[in-house]
């Protein structure tokens, strides 16, 4: 007969996940004063949920003391397509690979909760379903149960999966039996420090998420300081560098959820058309997108970024157009746009 275990890692390929594997809790015990560090120098700069709630980020089993067992699940959205190839041309939008279509949230929760439901079917107990809302230390964890390792970029990258994938977790008071973590594969390689646009690591595994694109486009609200808009190139909504550098992605794996292949508007659409959208056109066109969830006025502030940085004097009109938004730091990227064409 098949171990709980076995069972469990056939549901969970069977349900669409591509990696599944498991750890305690308690097997993070490095997460606290990492996590102390990282606040405490402020590279979160304005992600204040990262330190209102520290104690169950640093400590999961805090979290739920009930739980035994931590089942962490990845599920790959490896992209098709070459994701830097937008950036050579800079009249066109960048947009992370994970945002090219659907909200990764809804597919991968729903997935959780299949496998959580078949769980307790099979076997009793009870669980609780995480996906990166609550406050749990999923990368960390992942290398705890073996899925991959924090790489020099701080993400987790995979000797199976490469870096383009998901992470979902399910908490479970069944005390099952564990896998072996994952060692550092990583080597002398800096790929992925030395390909930052904006020189965001300030050492290898340390990350200031001041400085980073995906923070600056998706959590920092206001204008972002005038020395880095130069850098953010036409990247309107996160940032892909690091992760396709990486050269473990030779062994990623396509993508199966078809959710997460890319929609053709979304792959390189043009900055003209988008800095076009008023707040009903741009619920309209992303509405069930995780870039929807930045709202108008921020998303239009980094498509004036990259009209910016365009070089390309027909879009001066198009930012001219937006110098009186109604909204503060829209008028800024305007002008500053504006004033940054007129320079070439």
């Amino acid at each position: 007969m098949t171990s709980l275990e076995e069972r469990l890692k056939t549901r969970a390929r069977d349900e669409g996940f591509d990696a599944c594997r498991l750890c305690r809790p308690w097997d993070v015990p490095q997460v606290p004063d990492r996590l102390t560090e990282f606040l405490g120098r402020g590279y979160h700069g304005q992600m204040r949920w990262l330190s209102e709630r520290a104690e169950w980020r640093g400590q999961p089993h805090v979290l739920w003391p009930e739980a035994r067992t931590v089942i962490m699940l990845g599920q790959s959205y490896t992209p098709e397509h070459d994701p830097l190839a937008v950036l050579e041309h800079p009249d066109r939008a960048a947009i992370s690979v994970y945002a090219q279509n659907r909200d990764y949230h809804d597919p991968l929760k729903k997935a959780l909760k299949r496998l959580a439901r078949w769980l307790i079917s099979d076997a009793g107990g009870e669980v609780k379903v995480f996906v990166d809302t609550a406050p749990v230390p999923e990368k960390p964890l992942g290398e705890a149960a073996g899925i991959g390792w924090q790489g020099r970029h701080t993400n987790l990258v995979s000797r199976g999966l490469g870096s383009w994938f998901f992470l979902g977790s399910v908490f479970t008071t069944l005390d099952l039996q564990t896998d072996a973590p994952e060692t550092d594969h990583c080597g002398n390689c800096r790929a992925c420090l030395d390909v930052c646009p904006t020189d965001a690591f300030p050492a290898p595994y340390q990350l200031d998420a001041r400085r980073c694109i995906s923070y600056l486009t998706i959590e920092h609200h206001g204008p972002v300081d005038e020395a880095l808009r130069p850098l953010m190139g036409n990247r309107i909504y996160g940032c892909d560098d690091c992760l396709a550098a990486c050269p473990w992605n030779k062994f990623a794996v396509a993508a199966r959820e078809a959710k997460y292949h890319a929609r053709d508007d979304l792959l390189a659409p043009p900055l003209a058309e988008l800095a076009g959208l008023d707040d009903t056109a741009f619920r309209a066109r992303f509405s069930g997108s995780p870039i929807k969830r930045i709202g108008r006025n921020r998303f239009v502030r980094n498509v004036l970024y990259a009209i910016g940085n365009s070089g390309d004097a027909s879009l001066r009109a198009v930012a001219q157009g937006l110098c009186e938004d109604a909204d503060d730091t829209v008028r800024d990227a305007a002008l500053w746009a504006v004033a940054r064409l007129d320079a070439h």
